[in-house]
């Protein structure tokens, strides 16, 4: 997934249309490059954090919960399995070993009430926008959002890719 120059054309364009209107909602491309570098900072994981927020220069996110170790740990597995597929319908409930999927259930089930909201320190630079880990989840089918994958496991690199990218028509 992080691999920008791996995806299909389509999923090149959805992601850099996703990006830019976030960026828009914010103040513009370098408020949004500035808050992937404080997360990329922040160690441990920004996600474990007991505040949950972490501001850069001109915008925060905020969400409601911490992550616990454990389901950070899943995730991330998840994430490197679908690095490797290079799927952008990538079903991270898609295992044939049941312990493993009822693992894969809790993690959802723990991580679907997660809500990020973004907002410029300045309100006159623009609203701000909201998104959560998944995309989808339903009974046996759950995608990550591919906005909270760029934003707190991807490269700034790959942000910047997306956000550069120019749809071919």
């Amino acid at each position: 997934m992080c691999n920008f120059n791996k995806q299909t054309d389509e999923t090149k364009a959805l992601l850099h249309l996703l990006m830019k209107k976030s960026a828009q909602t914010i103040g513009g491309v370098n408020f949004l490059l500035g808050l992937c570098e404080a997360l990329r900072a922040t160690k441990p994981h920004p996600l474990t954090t007991n505040k949950c927020e972490i501001s850069s220069e001109h915008v925060s996110i905020k969400w409601n919960k911490s992550v616990f170790k454990d389901k950070l740990e899943l995730l991330e597995a998840v994430l490197l399995e679908h690095k490797s597929s290079e799927d952008p319908e990538f079903n991270i409930l898609a295992s044939d070993n049941a312990k493993k999927k009822k693992r894969l259930l809790n993690m959802v089930r723990a991580l679907s009430p997660l809500e990020f909201k973004v907002t410029p320190k300045n309100p006159e630079e623009g609203a701000g926008f909201t998104f959560k880990v998944f995309e989808r989840v339903e009974d046996e089918y759950v995608t990550l959002n591919p906005l909270f994958v760029s934003l707190f496991f991807c490269s700034v690199n790959f942000t910047k890719q997306a956000l550069k990218y120019e749809i071919q028509e």
